[in-house]
């Protein structure tokens, strides 16, 4: 450890330079070249720094150590209090039992082939993160409302059905990006062909929406079928650009909301409202779900940059190659540290986030919902 401390200090400060005003937007968006890129790159050995070093010293600099971040971001390190720390993922497991068995009860599909695409993904391999947010949530308006921690059956199904909208969008995704591998082995596409990977794509979000429907609450459903047009508009977004260069940021994080942010918002509304009829619990809940989902994504967009392939299961700088202008490259284009700047902006959500759920009666769960924020801005893959 001495050796990584002493390799650590001669690299140089770790601390940034903290953001003037207005820095947290960029004014303006360049589109994408060499030396853009170049610029992104060149924030790489900084973050690394940074990782290592919370990695050799885990209590002494934790992420509330970082001077940008606020102190609702902070309070993330506060629900850590000696033993009474909470594990959001061992807790929300706790109603997830047989997550993936359940799931693959829903595709009752008799041809073998589409019975082994469709159930791909669906081997207990992945994070469950929209899952685990589902249930956790469930519980902390339950809690909320009535004092009930119990998780209500149709509450569990909106977490098997935000897994299953959510896998159904990484088959497609897969397709229109040529992607080789996901989650560490090949991908439906390069197994079966890109015509067949689009039908069990379409065959998962079949199943959820059967199973939606089975809820039989009118405003659930029309709550969770908006994701699936947001999914369809946000590939759009994707697949396009803005000519003014003062739009091209707006566009991305619209992008970022609609795929990927809007699956967990809405469903975190989803279960608000099977669990308590205030409407301003249901936008608590929203909030929360909304700007965890776009740091999430924008933690992603920087591990596209500083993670390696192995490391995140699946191809990186996948959204250069695709000519896709993500955080890091807008950022840097305005010459500033794209890498951390992306960082920094994903850390303002998480501290809305924080902002909003606090908003709850206390409980483990609403605590675990904090500590998920810290995670997302900590997470490595």
């Amino acid at each position: 450890m001495a050796s990584s401390w002493w390799r650590w200090r001669c690299c140089g400060s770790w601390r940034p330079a903290a953001p003037s005003p207005g820095q947290g937007f960029p004014r303006r968006a360049e589109p994408p070249g060499p030396r853009a890129v170049t610029a992104a790159r060149a924030q790489i050995s900084y973050f690394n720094r940074v990782k290592s070093l919370m990695s050799a010293f885990p209590n002494m600099y934790s992420i509330s150590r970082f001077p940008h971040v606020t102190s609702a971001a902070c309070c993330c390190s506060r629900t850590r209090s000696g033993n009474k720390y909470i594990d959001p993922f061992k807790l929300g497991w706790r109603d997830l039992k047989g997550l993936y068995e359940d799931i693959r009860k829903e595709l009752l599909i008799s041809t073998t082939e589409l019975k082994e695409m469709s159930e791909y993904y669906f081997d207990g391999k992945g994070k469950a993160f929209r899952p685990i947010i589902v249930v956790l949530m469930a519980r902390a308006c339950n809690t909320h409302h009535n004092n009930s921690r119990d998780v209500q059956a149709s509450q569990r199904s909106i977490a098997l059905i935000a897994e299953m909208i959510h896998t159904a969008s990484l088959v497609h995704d897969d397709v229109i990006d040529d992607a080789c591998s996901r989650r560490g082995k090949h991908t439906v596409n390069k197994i079966w062909g890109e015509q067949k990977a689009v039908l069990a794509g379409d065959l998962i979000l079949s199943a959820a929406s059967i199973a939606l429907a089975r809820i039989g609450n009118t405003a659930v459903i029309s709550i969770l079928t908006q994701v699936i047009e947001d999914l369809v508009r946000g590939e759009f977004l994707q697949l396009g650009s803005k000519e003014n260069e003062n739009e091209r940021f707006a566009h991305y994080l619209e992008k970022t909301f609609k795929k990927t942010a809007s699956l967990i918002a809405n469903s975190c509304k989803a279960v608000s409202v099977l669990g308590c009829p205030d409407p301003v619990v249901h936008e608590i809940a929203y909030q929360y779900g909304k700007n965890v989902g776009i740091a999430f994504q924008l933690i992603d967009d920087v591990l596209d940059f500083t993670a390696c392939s192995d490391q995140m299961g699946k191809p990186t700088s996948a959204d250069l190659r695709l000519g896709l202008a993500t955080g890091p490259v807008l950022f840097a284009c305005q010459q500033s540290d794209g890498v951390q700047q992306t960082a920094y902006l994903a850390q303002r959500h998480c501290h809305e986030a924080v902002r909003e759920i606090s908003k709850l009666r206390p409980s483990p769960e609403r605590d675990a919902l904090i500590q998920l924020s810290e995670i997302v801005l900590t997470r490595d893959k």
